[in-house]
C-alpha cells in the first residue's frame, strides 16, 4: 500500500515538475514593418518590437511559432483568435478595439508627411531636368511631327519644285523639315515655300496647327524645366486636399485621410508609396513618421524627399490580442516593466538616434 501511495505521489510531482519547466509555446502573428519587424536574410526575425517582445516572452517562460501575414492578413488573425499575439506596430484605434484587444502602448509617434526634397536648381540639377525623360520626350513628340509634315511636303514639291526640294531623298527630307520648322516658328526665312496644290494646302493646315502644337509643346517643355517650389506647396494637411497623396492600405493613415476626406492612393506596403513618391508619380506620402524616416534613409532617399516635421495625428503602438486573451495581463505588466528601464531607451536609439 505504501509503495502504491509513493507511486501516486511520484507521478504527481514529476506532472508538477512537467508543468512548471514545460514552457508554453505561442502562435505569434506579425508583418513586416522595418524599423519595427524586420526578417533578415537568415529567415531571423528582429527589430524594435520583436527586442521587446523576446524580453517579455523570456519573463513568461514561453516559447513561440512566428506567422507572417499582411496588415489586412494579421487584423483578421488576430480577430478570429488564430494567433496568440500580435508582434508588429499596430496604432491602437477605437475601431481596431472593437474587434480585438491591445496591449498598453511601447512607442509613441504620429503620423507625418513625405514629399520631395527641395530642388536648388544648381547645374547639375538643371542638366538633369534637360536629360529628364518629360523633357526628352516632348522634345521627340516635336521631332516627329516636324518629321511628318517635312516628308508631307516634300512629297508633293519633290518633282515639281526640284529648287527648294531636290536633291537625293536625305536632302529633299531634310529641307521639308526645315521648311516645316521655320513656318512653325514664324521666323519665314523665305528661302523655301511649296509651289504645288498638294504643298501648298500642307503647309495652310501646317499654319494653322502650328499655332495650336507650339503652345501645347511650349507650355510642355517649360513645366519639365521649371523648378518645383515644392516647400511652398505641401506644408501641412490642407496642402495635401489639391495634391495625389499616396498611403497604405488597411493602415491607420488610411483611415485618417478617409476621414479628412481626401482621396489617396493606396499601396500594400509603405516601400512601395515611398518608391512612387521618389519617381514622381505621387506628390506626398502619409504614414507612421518613424517607419517613413527609417525607410527614406534605408534606400538613400534623403536627398529626394523628406519628412514635414508637422504630426497630423498621434500613433500609440501596442501588441495586438484576441479579445479575453488569457495572456494580456502578464503582457502588460511585462511591458510596463521594460518600457521604464533604461535598457529599453537604449533601444530606441540605438533603431531612431532619438
Amino acid at each position: 500500500m505504501k509503495k502504491t501511495n509513493m507511486g501516486v505521489g511520484l507521478i504527481f510531482v514529476l506532472l508538477f515538475i512537467s508543468s512548471v519547466t514545460h514552457s508554453q509555446n505561442l502562435i505569434v502573428g506579425t508583418k513586416i514593418a522595418e524599423p519595427f519587424v524586420v526578417k533578415e536574410a537568415n529567415g531571423k526575425w528582429s527589430g524594435v518590437s520583436f527586442e521587446l517582445w523576446n524580453e517579455i516572452a523570456d519573463e513568461m517562460n514561453v516559447e513561440y511559432t512566428i506567422k507572417q501575414y499582411d496588415l489586412e492578413g494579421l487584423i483578421d488573425a488576430v480577430s478570429k483568435g488564430e494567433v496568440d499575439i500580435g508582434v508588429s506596430p499596430l496604432t491602437i484605434t477605437a475601431d481596431r478595439e472593437k474587434i480585438f484587444d491591445f496591449s498598453h502602448p511601447y512607442y509613441i509617434t504620429g503620423l507625418a508627411i513625405a514629399v520631395p526634397a527641395k530642388d536648388e536648381g544648381g547645374v547639375f540639377s538643371v542638366i538633369g531636368r534637360f536629360l529628364s525623360t518629360e523633357f526628352l520626350g516632348t522634345l521627340l513628340i516635336l521631332l516627329s511631327i516636324l518629321g511628318g509634315v517635312g516628308a508631307l511636303a516634300w512629297f508633293f514639291e519633290r518633282r515639281r519644285n526640284k529648287e527648294d526640294f531636290g536633291g537625293s531623298t536625305a536632302e529633299g527630307l531634310f529641307s521639308g523639315v526645315w521648311w516645316a520648322a521655320v513656318t512653325m516658328t514664324t521666323v519665314g526665312y523665305g528661302d523655301k515655300a511649296p509651289k504645288t496644290v498638294g504643298g501648298r494646302i500642307v503647309g495652310l493646315i501646317w499654319m494653322f496647327a502650328a499655332l495650336i502644337i507650339i503652345s501645347g509643346i511650349t507650355a510642355a517643355i517649360t513645366s519639365a524645366l521649371t523648378v518645383k517650389q515644392l516647400d511652398s506647396q505641401i506644408q501641412g494637411l490642407n496642402d495635401l486636399r489639391r495634391a495625389n497623396v499616396g498611403s497604405v492600405n488597411g493602415s491607420s493613415s488610411e483611415e485618417f485621410l478617409r476621414g479628412e476626406k481626401l482621396v489617396s492612393k493606396l499601396f500594400d506596403k509603405p516601400i512601395d508609396a515611398v518608391n512612387a513618391l521618389a519617381k514622381g508619380k505621387i506628390d506626398a506620402v502619409v504614414y507612421d513618421a518613424p517607419i517613413l524616416k527609417y525607410l527614406i534613409k534605408s534606400q538613400n532617399l534623403n536627398k529626394k524627399i523628406k519628412v514635414l516635421p508637422s504630426n497630423l495625428q498621434p500613433q500609440h503602438y501596442g501588441f495586438s490580442l484576441p479579445s479575453g486573451s488569457k495572456i494580456r495581463e502578464k503582457v502588460n505588466q511585462i511591458l510596463l516593466e521594460k518600457t521604464n528601464e533604461s535598457q529599453w531607451q537604449d533601444v530606441i536609439f540605438n533603431y531612431f538616434g532619438d
